[in-house]
């Protein structure tokens, strides 16, 4: 008996949500901004004011939502994203360091500090 669909692989993601990041390829190339949320299942982020579609809502009174056509963000690939490091302010890969306690911490192929607080 064959399987009708494969399950969905979790991904690897260097992103994380609250990192500022800039966009590198698509329609919004160029632009930068902050993580909102990372879905590991579809490989995408939703960058703050980044890729913004138009979804129709209808009005429900019951959950107090207005209708009409509201503007947000869309999730783009993680390819098309890099991390901007916040000591030197460049677009970089995202390393890993070995710290002496064996704790491992992401860090700016650029200028060797760490990416995490």
């Amino acid at each position: 008996m064959a399987l009708t669909h494969a399950r969905a692989e979790r991904h690897r993601i260097q992103v994380r949500k609250g990192d500022q990041v800039k966009v590198m390829a698509g329609k919004d190339a160029g632009k930068s901004g902050r993580v909102l949320s990372v879905n590991a299942t579809k490989n995408t982020v939703v960058v703050e004011h980044v890729s913004i579609i138009k979804r129709h809502t209808r009005p429900n009174p019951s959950k107090n939502v207005k209708g009409g056509i509201v503007e947000k963000e869309a999730g783009i690939n993680v390819s098309n994203v890099m991390v901007i490091c916040p000591s030197c302010g460049k677009h970089t890969r995202v390393g890993h360091t070995i710290l002496p306690d064996g704790s491992k911490m992401r860090s700016c192929r650029h200028c060797k500090s760490t990416l995490d607080k």
